[in-house]
């Protein structure tokens, strides 16, 4: 009970209670209403900030892949392959405790994309160099996960802080030319010691190059592409994340389809490697 009133009745002062009440509830409402507007505009605002996250994410991506060899339906395929694993691996003994957050399934298929950032820093004549590299241009090439380390922790200091989807972007960049051997690089990194990231992107990454037409090669089957994978279990690959793969395989293939170069795709990267020829 908000307020009451005595007998006898007396009008002013029942007009007056009154006002005081309809007053009051004037004054909650436009606060409900207030608040209500409130966390519109903040769900709005995150929303306007997620986009352009991920707009911003794509761009530099897509700025990567201008210069490289693939298709900018590269970066669709890859994070959508990871996506599939970890999700795939979230049961997983090995992986439940590390993959059971829906949050950071999210945070890797937003870092995925930025996995070659580093080869903006490659030269032309290596990166696109159609035929196989010489020793000395593969020392340089393998310098793209570094410099995709590097880019990314430039931003952090930029900004004066980092945040948990660039933390994830760095691993990735730096970590997904890694090799469960120990026969990888930049750090020759072995096991367990790679991070989680890293090592599903591994497998994304080879099997995108291997399914993938270029103007340079044609595409290789989904079933050699699939044995080719499987034979790098313990050696290439997590042997536990190869064999997640082998299970759910035909998902891989259908996000391959969905996502198809189209002759379109490759005429221009064929227009794009001519024009870069030309410059050099």
């Amino acid at each position: 009970m908000a307020d009451y009133i005595t007998k006898p009745v007396v009008p002013a002062i029942l007009l007056a209670r009154v006002r005081t009440q309809l007053s009051l509830k004037a004054a909650a409402d436009f606060l409900r209403d207030k608040s209500a507007y409130l966390e519109q505009e903040v769900a709005r605002r995150t929303e306007e900030i997620r986009d352009v996250q991920d707009a911003t994410i794509l761009m530099l991506s897509s700025l990567a892949e201008t210069r490289d060899n693939e298709t900018g339906n590269h970066i669709l395929r890859t994070q959508r392959y990871v996506r599939a694993l970890a999700e795939a691996l979230r049961e997983h003994p090995r992986f439940k405790a590390a993959l059971a957050d829906e949050a950071l399934l999210d945070l890797l298929y937003k870092s995925a994309p930025l996995h070659d950032i580093g080869k903006v820093g490659i030269p032309d004549g290596i990166l696109l160099k159609p035929g196989r590299l010489t020793p000395e241009e593969f020392e340089v090439m393998k310098t793209h996960t570094t410099l995709g380390r590097e880019a990314i922790e430039h931003a952090e200091v930029r900004m004066g802080k980092s945040a948990p989807f660039l933390a994830m972007a760095k691993e990735i960049a730096y970590s997904h030319q890694e090799k469960w051997d120990g026969s990888g690089y930049p750090q020759g990194l072995a096991g367990e010691a790679i991070p989680i990231s890293a090592r599903l992107m591994a497998v994304a990454d080879v099997y995108d190059a291997l399914i993938s037409r270029r103007v340079y090669k044609p595409a290789m089957p989904h079933e050699q592409a699939v044995a080719i994978i499987a034979d790098g279990r313990g050696k290439h690959f997590d042997p536990d994340i190869t064999d997640v793969f082998l299970a759910i395989h035909e998902d891989f293939r259908t996000i391959a389809m969905a996502f198809a170069d189209s002759d379109a795709d490759l005429q221009a990267e064929q227009q794009r490697l001519e024009r870069s020829a030309e410059r050099r």
